[in-house]
């Protein structure tokens, strides 16, 4: 009886710790929700979300600029980072079983843990530099030094929950392994590999310090591949230093509105598993 209410007691109170810990957790990042929902919601209008940037300390004008910026630097990030990460993590999985697949997993989690600002500086140096312009580009393939090791990442665990049954009736039925891997595996890792990709983009969105080193940014709408460009993150960034309280304002819905992209990417995330395991059922 008495070891029946110890471990009573120790179940209680390690759930209470947990709660604790839980709230302990959410409570920053609630309140910064709060800050900014409560500061950027009134400044967004269909004007704020369309026109260009006003004269520092003058008009306020827009995030337009920066929001198709945005979306040009996520998409380019893309295409260059989600087949590179998602064939990379189905080398690691499906053929991973020698010395050359263990220094990838090394330097893939090297790049996981790389400041961000290094992949700035290194695209720099050996992009724009070279080429004599900021540009798109150079945003990218910083970007993409991001995103890469965690689609590599996420895909190669995805692909190992699949079962090996499914592997040896393909092989059972005569079928080549590389074909067994392009039809087989990866359609049923469908779900983790898209969850992984949006996850990867949902962090690359809101990155900054690789951006003022490849794009520099830009008050203009998109002027070409060569031309330096803006982005949500540099925009609030570029605005929290004004000294001007309208500037600041704009700062705010900015950071709103990059919120709800962030929010929009990670309901993508849950709606995508949520059907995949909807199937399952």
């Amino acid at each position: 009886m008495n070891s029946y209410r110890v471990r009573k007691f120790k179940d209680r109170t390690f759930s209470i710790l947990g709660l604790v810990c839980v709230i302990v957790a959410v409570l920053p990042l609630g309140s910064i929700l709060l800050e900014v929902v409560v500061r950027g919601a009134p400044i967004i209008s269909w004007n704020f979300l369309t026109q260009t940037p006003g004269a520092e300390g003058q008009t306020v004008g827009g995030i337009g600029p920066s929001i198709q910026g945005s979306l040009i630097l996520i998409g380019l990030t893309s295409l260059i980072g989600i087949p590179i990460g998602i064939m990379s993590g189905v080398f690691l999985a499906e053929y991973g079983d020698n010395k050359y697949a263990s220094l990838m997993r090394l330097f893939n989690d090297v790049l996981t843990e790389f400041p961000s600002i290094v992949a700035g500086v290194t695209v720099f140096l050996a992009f724009v530099l070279y080429f004599g312009h900021f540009s798109p580009l150079a945003g990218s393939l910083a970007l993409s030094f991001i995103l890469i090791p965690i689609v590599a990442r996420t895909t190669e665990e995805s692909i190992k929950l699949v079962p090996n049954s499914l592997r040896e009736a393909s092989a059972a039925l005569g079928v080549r392994r590389w074909r067994t891997t392009v039809s087989i595996v990866i359609a049923a890792a469908k779900a983790g590999l898209i969850t992984g990709s949006l996850l990867a983009v949902a962090r690359i969105a809101g990155e900054t310090a690789p951006l003022i080193m490849t794009v520099l940014g830009n008050s203009y709408f998109f002027q070409g591949f060569g031309q330096p460009i803006d982005a949500l993150p540099l925009r609030i960034w570029r605005d929290a230093l004004q000294p001007y309280p309208d500037i600041q304002a704009a700062g705010w819905g900015a950071a709103f509105v990059l919120i709800l992209v962030v929010l929009t990417i990670n309901i993508g995330v849950r709606l995508a598993t949520g059907g995949r395991r909807g199937s399952r059922r």
